[in-house]
């Protein structure tokens, strides 16, 4: 069984910074790309920022420049650093991982439960 936890969400006021961590644990043989979703209230879930096993980084345009994705592939798990936070940053951030549970087997794709993530302005 392979989950994704999430941590370090909260609230902090705009300007300010938080960083999200997303743990991978069960047993699993590899994992691919990592990312992290944002969903606003009565929104959409949309990509915030990706990047592969090899490191190579995706980020949506709106935080291009404020938010930073890194991972440990010995710890198997991604981050999240955001800086210069808006209230518009507001909602539940979720992780989400390509995973190889087995050699023989493709990757299935897995999201953890979310983080509330709260900017006052």
């Amino acid at each position: 069984q392979v989950q994704l936890r999430e941590s370090g969400g909260g609230l902090v006021q705009a300007g300010g910074s938080l960083r999200l961590s997303c743990a991978a644990s069960g047993s699993f043989f590899s994992i691919n790309a990592m990312a992290w979703y944002h969903q606003a209230p009565g929104k959409q879930r949309e990509l915030v920022a990706s990047i592969t096993s090899g490191g190579d980084t995706n980020y949506g345009d709106s935080v291009k420049g404020r938010f930073t994705i890194s991972r440990d592939n010995a710890k198997n798990t991604v981050y999240l650093q955001m800086n210069s936070l808006k209230p518009e940053d507001t909602g539940v951030y979720y992780c989400n991982a390509d995973i190889k549970l087995r050699y023989t087997l493709p990757h299935g794709n897995y999201w953890g439960q979310g983080t509330q993530v709260t900017v006052s302005s």
